[in-house]
């Protein structure tokens, strides 16, 4: 019997088996995922835009009234309708904001600079709009930071180690094309970090916030309230508000009940791997320890990184390091070189079950050895180190709006670059035995790298004070890591006795309490719409954000979007001959 007689149900069956093939993909895309792998698709930005051998140059193009206006209201952080080349390609009705947290308010009570950190949004105005398939960009001043360095090395070290990290360039920033000044480009850890690092994935991410406290006192005040510590408290979901209230995904109750889950575990040393990323852990422990970032987790501020949840699963990313190696004041270089790489988390018990396990806490020493062996004097750090000079120093000294002198900057440069070669040699000894591991052992002890001729504030520190009733942490300290008193205003508050204002630096004091970051969609879903948008700031729905909203990415080889991208081309393969088949067939007639 002839094929041509059966060919409508042929057809019919074709076109069953391709509808079929998709609604599978849809419905079982968790376990294609899993199949695939888990890691991410390459995005066109990578190379367009990170590429660290070539800066970035950025120019903004906006209209003189709305830029004042933004400048003179900075502390609203509401977007501005704006046009943005970025290396010579026109990016329109991008929106752009000013951001921060005590940087922002301190900048905002200084009459004498106007230069605030940004972010680009590139799909506020314009749904599923990006640079080249980015959906945000973000603009570090390198406030407190005279070696426009530190942040900048701390994400090259996340690089070098492949840990899920944001990527990150220096940039040119013109305004109207007028040289503005010379910043931090980072990738914002939002709808397209997730796509490049965990593609198909639908996994939550939230941006917990410990610092968001308006009104608090001083005397009964705990930084890891609600959960931002990452501490498992209860199986109650409103010990955790502060996580969900930094939620960038939309999330659900059932999402909520899947982290505490993990932290109860973890808390309980009970199925690490299945609950803890641990790889991509024991590299941010790692990188994130040698930092010696005070304003972080690890010291008394339970903010600055996120929290990614798949599966039930947990890890972490890191943000925000303008404060590392001593800048948060109060410290000593002897303090900062030798700071411990055992119990170094002093904010949260997150670690500690991990740290327990003999297997996970060699395998931490392996990555610091690393670091230290391969970066550090192998030749990663040299090479760094030289290239940002090669990029950055002309652009710093005619900067019109630095904070700093171009001779502040040489000076603090070259203090980084002994500081940081201390740090690795101390670590070294540290992991030989040497010296001392835990800062207990360390106290008192004769075997510490000396330190003492450095000064940290040549590097720049946190100094909140000038004309909005702050209070200044950046007096040096001794060796006892103790801040030094500050004058201050007659509006600065009372501190109750026995308060350390090194343990809370960055922190407004209540009657000036600052606005905090509006990372968090929770924080900007409550602004007008106008001026917002919903969770994650890119308009989509919950989970992992729709392939076809990012224009510019594409996949990588082994990405765990391979597996979904897969079945969904097959569907569409066997689809497309089913119709070209019945466009172009043409019945044969019957003899007679």
């Amino acid at each position: 019997m002839s094929v041509w007689k059966h060919s409508g149900k042929l057809i019919t069956a074709a076109m069953l088996l391709a509808v079929c093939l998709c609604l599978g993909a849809a419905l079982f895309s968790g376990g294609l995922t899993a199949l695939a792998g888990d890691g991410g698709i390459t995005m066109e930005y990578e190379s367009r835009l990170f590429d660290t051998d070539e800066i970035i140059e950025i120019d903004i193009r906006i209209d003189e009234d709305d830029w004042e206006n933004m400048l003179a209201n900075a502390t609203a952080e509401e977007y501005c309708e704006c046009d943005v080349v970025i290396n010579g390609e026109a990016i329109y009705n991008a929106a752009i904001r000013t951001k921060g947290n005590t940087s922002l308010t301190t900048i905002a009570a200084d009459p004498t600079t106007d230069r605030y950190s940004f972010k680009i949004e590139f799909d506020h105005y314009v749904d599923g709009q990006t640079c080249f398939g980015l959906d945000k960009l973000v603009l570090n001043n390198n406030y407190a930071d005279a070696t426009s360095m530190k942040e900048a090395l701390i994400y090259d070290m996340y690089s070098y180690f492949g840990a899920d990290a944001s990527l990150y360039n220096y940039a040119k920033i013109s305004v109207n094309g007028e040289y503005w000044g010379v910043y931090l480009a980072l990738e914002a850890v939002e709808d397209s970090f997730m796509l490049r690092n965990y593609g198909a994935q639908s996994g939550e991410l939230y941006k917990p916030d410990g610092m968001n406290i308006g009104g608090f006192s001083f005397g009964g005040f705990s930084p890891g309230g609600g959960g931002a510590d990452l501490n498992y408290t209860d199986d109650d979901p409103g010990s955790y508000s502060t996580i969900w209230e930094g939620e960038v995904t939309d999330t659900t109750d059932a999402d909520h009940e899947r982290v505490i889950a993990a932290l109860k575990n973890i808390a309980e040393g009970s199925g690490l791997e299945t609950y803890m990323d641990i790889d991509n852990l024991l590299r941010y422990m790692a990188v994130h320890v040698f930092s010696v970032n005070e304003d972080s987790i690890s010291g008394m501020m339970a903010h600055n990184y996120y929290l990614y949840e798949y599966n039930g699963q947990l890890n972490i990313i890191p943000w925000d390091y303008n404060l590392a190696l001593g800048g948060m004041s109060g410290s000593s270089a002897t303090g900062v070189v030798n700071e411990a790489i055992d119990n170094a988390f002093s904010g949260t018990d997150f670690f500690d079950t991990l740290m327990e396990n003999e297997a996970y806490h060699a395998q931490y020493y392996e990555y610091l050895r690393r670091l230290v062996d391969e970066y550090i004097n192998g030749g990663g750090f040299d090479e760094f180190y030289e290239r940002v000079r090669g990029q950055i120093d002309a652009l710093v000294e005619t900067d019109p709006n630095a904070f700093y002198t171009y001779d502040e900057y040489l000076e603090a440069v070259e203090t980084l670059y002994e500081l940081v070669k201390l740090r690795g040699e101390s670590i070294s000894d540290q992991l030989d035995g040497t010296i001392p591991s835990t800062s207990a052992e360390q106290s008192g002890s004769d075997a510490l790298i000396d330190a003492s001729h450095i000064d940290l504030e040549v590097m720049g520190s946190m100094d909140i004070g000038g004309g909005g009733g702050g209070f200044d942490f950046g007096g040096q300290g001794g060796a006892s890591g103790t801040a030094s008193d500050s004058a201050g205003s007659s509006n600065t508050p009372q501190l109750p006795e026995g308060f350390d204002p090194s343990d809370f630096a960055g922190m407004e004091p209540p009657d000036g309490a600052a606005p905090e970051e509006t990372d968090a969609a929770a924080q900007e879903s409550a602004q007008p719409a106008e001026t917002a948008s919903p969770a994650g700031e890119s308009g989509g729905d919950t989970g992992a954000p729709a392939f076809d909203s990012f224009p510019g990415t594409g996949t990588s080889g082994g990405g765990s979007s391979g597996g979904a991208l897969a079945q969904y081309g097959l569907s569409f393969a066997v689809f497309a001959a089913a119709l070209l088949f019945a466009v172009l067939y043409r019945r044969k007639p019957r003899r007679r």
